[in-house]
């Protein structure tokens, strides 16, 4: 049998410069739910009172709360995808290797919850073993039934955790779908999905917000559509002019562990100052939130100048494949 030709310069040099773009893109996904989590977790690890009325109140429950962590899991499934099919290019036996690579986040999130005891790390890890390892032997359109089902469930029960599994399914079934099927979505057919998801996460947003309560189903459901409505916002800025501007994400997408775990610490320190535990300010949790962003940003962007992992990224890939992987690079 013949081997195949390789492709040409031209179609190679297409190939991978598609490939950089669509990644690229879900490392800006990836660092836009990390912006929504540093707002968030700075309110659950310096343990601020929260009251239940108010605006200020309010805005965090309907614009922050339980509104990014989703994102963040269906990426984690979707990125578990990714990586399984890298491995298998270089081995044989890649669930093995990516077993390695969930257990890996096992001691560092239980080291993690020390300091942050509502952190995510442990929880995927273990979800990760238990239900997409097994799941990664199905067929798209299983993993696509599960995860729907399995969502739904989740957000009959409580919400919150219980929702993972499904959004880690779901996430797997679109990477096996073929990401660039939803990336490359036409813009009308996406603007019609955002207006759709705005306008059910508004009613919803108002039903809760009447309701009285964040901690049900109704504010998962309600965060859970935010979510997608965030998604849907992005990728459609991403094809306009300030597309280059929402791109500054992308390094701390890449970065994320390093950056996940990182805000904690920065906010920790800060609050032996700041003391936010006394009372609720919210425009100084805001405020905090967003700075530690903008500083693990500039961080991020200048060190992956240099390196081609972030420092937590380069541990974790040596661990993966326990060797050691160059992680300076040779760009300028």
């Amino acid at each position: 049998m013949s081997p195949t030709p390789p492709a040409s310069p031209t179609v190679m040099d297409a190939r991978q410069t598609e490939s950089v773009r669509r990644i690229t893109e879900i490392d800006v996904l990836r660092g836009f739910a990390l912006f929504g989590i540093s707002i968030a977790n700075t309110i659950d690890i310096t343990e601020m009172p929260t009251g239940a009325s108010g605006v200020a109140y309010w805005s965090h429950e309907t614009l922050f709360d339980q509104r990014f962590f989703p994102i963040f899991s269906f990426l984690f499934g979707l990125s578990f995808g990714l990586f399984l099919d890298a491995a298998a290019r270089r081995t044989d036996d890649p669930r093995t290797v990516m077993a390695a690579r969930l257990g890996f986040l096992v001691p560092l999130g239980a080291l993690h919850r020390l300091l942050q005891p509502r952190e995510i790390l442990l929880t995927y890890a273990i979800i990760g073993i238990l239900v997409l390892l097994p799941a990664s032997f199905l067929p798209a359109r299983w993993l696509l039934g599960l995860g729907a089902a399995a969502t739904a469930a989740g957000l009959a029960v409580d919400g919150g955790v219980a929702i993972i599994p499904g959004l880690f399914l779901l996430g797997l079934a679109v990477q096996r779908y073929g990401v660039e099927n939803v990336l490359g979505l036409p813009t009308g057919r996406l603007g019609i999905a955002f207006t759709l998801c705005v306008t059910a996460a508004v009613a919803l947003n108002v039903w809760q917000i009447r309701a009285g309560g964040s901690d049900t189903w109704l504010g998962a459901l309600a965060g859970l559509v935010t979510a997608v409505s965030y998604l849907a916002a992005l990728l459609l800025l991403l094809r306009t002019r300030a597309g280059r501007a929402v791109r500054t994400l992308a390094p701390v997408g890449r970065m994320a562990l390093t950056c996940y775990i990182g805000a904690t610490v920065l906010v920790v320190v800060a609050d032996q100052f700041l003391e936010l535990g006394k009372g609720p300010d919210y425009v100084t949790a805001f405020t905090l939130g967003v700075c530690v962003f903008v500083v693990e940003m500039v961080l991020s962007a200048l060190w992956l100048r240099r390196a081609r992992y972030g420092p937590l990224e380069w541990v974790w890939r040596s661990f993966t494949w326990w060797t050691f992987h160059p992680s300076r690079t040779t760009r300028p």
